[in-house]
């Protein structure tokens, strides 16, 4: 079956694609879904004076408020109605993965299959709600504080800022489910993708103007391209990365006959924690710089004034600091989502075992034993990545789009979508050997 499997993948053409009808379906609405987020991201919020606005964002464009400006697709300096993105999804899905976590109901309800699935989601969705309240409200606040960017401060602002802001959110987390059942690929990790994207070709013609005008040299600028590249395929390199336990299934007799046991393997991935680390890790260190930015920093205390200095982007305190946070979220989350325990009942229940290890508790200890050294690896691996690009900012200004957590997110989701694409080609590919094997046996049988 394996040996087939490749054989088919080999055969993948573009004359397959040209066949398989289903799978161009979903890749054009997937491109019109894409389409729609792309144009919602150019419609501006009610009652905001855009040329205010865009003067106070170039303030703060450094902060939190710059990085949520990449995840949103420029939709943050533009206030537009997708200004919060899928962010607060994003954020309830993690904390419903931690409750799962901590909380037994939902430990149970995570057990019991699809339908503790449609559950949990739905208690993810009643976050998003909350999540994007909340910070839709501290936006309207924020925005009324600024000069000249409401037009009509009060109450009726606030209450349609929360509106258009909760109502452009859970129309993108529709918007992907939508993508995710009917479309190719993730849906929610594509909508940031294309965000992201979307602001590469402004980046790179500034970076190529920097050029031009000298301020950079084109050595420099070469360095960059080279740097990208290489940054690209170590990602591609380490998301592929695998540590494959050996699983063996014991023989079984069916009546008189006695069938060989199976073997199979445990994929254990090099990066568990996926993107996650460094938008963390990011999202806490830029924040006191963002909530400094938007108060009187001459009322504040020395201390306080070289604690923001210290945490500045670039800043040798924010490198060190960045780097242990990426580490630590990278352990941490991992421990969220993979749970050895779980994994190794699950082997017990089908009368799997790893060679070596009892059933039980023993392979569950050998599990997170593997599990946390190939942790360390990714965990290196995601510092690297992310600190390389970081250094090179800080030294030539380059603009924030070519950091590593951008570069992460796309070549991740790229590989993903790439692998979806290829399943669908290789099930149209098997679907017509079963047609073709079909008439064949009706012909032979006339």
């Amino acid at each position: 079956m394996a040996s087939a499997a490749e054989q088919l993948a080999a055969n993948l053409n573009f004359s397959a694609f040209a066949k398989a009808e289903d799978l161009k379906k979903r890749i054009w609405f997937t491109l019109g879904a894409l389409l729609v987020y792309r144009l919602g991201t150019y419609i501006p919020m009610p009652g905001i004076n855009p040329d205010a606005f865009a003067q106070a964002f170039q303030q703060q464009s450094g902060g939190v408020l710059g990085m949520f400006n990449m995840f949103a697709g420029g939709a943050v300096e533009r206030m537009a109605i997708f200004a919060l993105g899928i962010m607060p999804y994003i954020s309830a899905s993690i904390i419903m993965q931690l409750m799962t976590s901590v909380v037994p109901t939902l430990e149970q309800l995570k057990k019991e299959g699809e339908q503790g699935r449609k559950v949990i989601n739905q208690y993810t969705r009643y976050g998003t709600v909350l999540l994007a309240t909340v910070q839709a409200y501290g936006i309207a606040v924020g925005l009324e504080s600024g000069s000249g960017i409401v037009t009509d401060p009060g109450w009726f602002f606030r209450l349609s800022a929360v509106i258009t802001l909760v109502g452009g959110t859970m129309f993108l987390m529709w918007l992907g489910e939508q993508i995710t059942a009917r479309g190719i690929g993730n849906g929610i990790s594509l909508i940031i993708f294309a965000g992201i994207v979307a602001g590469l070709p402004s980046a790179i013609s500034g970076t190529l103007e920097l050029g031009r005008t000298g301020a950079l040299s084109t050595g420099i600028i070469l360095a960059i391209i080279v740097l990208a590249i290489a940054v690209i395929g170590v990602i591609v390199f380490f998301e592929r990365a695998q540590r494959r336990l050996l699983i063996q299934y014991p023989k079984r007799q069916v009546g008189n006959r006695m069938f060989q046991g199976d073997t199979s393997h445990l994929p254990l991935k090099l990066n568990t924690a996926g993107v996650i680390p460094p938008i963390f890790a990011s999202s806490l260190l830029l924040l006191p710089a963002t909530v400094a930015g938007f108060s009187d920093t001459s009322t504040l205390p020395t201390w306080a004034a070289s604690i923001l200095a210290a945490l500045g982007h670039g800043q040798p305190i924010y490198m060190l600091l960045y780097a242990a946070m990426i580490a630590f979220f990278a352990f941490f989350y991992t421990a969220i989502v993979f749970n050895p325990k779980d994994t190794a009942d699950q082997l017990k229940k089908h009368s799997g075992f790893i060679p070596g290890y009892r059933p039980g508790e023993r392979t569950a200890e050998y599990i997170d034993y593997v599990l946390t050294r190939i942790t360390v690896v990714g965990a290196i691996y995601l510092v690297i990545v992310c600190l390389l690009p970081e250094f090179l900012i800080s030294a030539t200004g380059v603009p924030f789009y070519l950091g590593g957590t951008s570069l992460l997110i796309v070549v991740s989701v790229t590989l993903d979508t790439v692998a979806q694409v290829q399943g669908h080609l290789i099930a149209h590919q098997y679907e017509g050997l079963i047609k073709k094997s079909k008439l064949r046996g009706g012909k032979r049988g006339r």
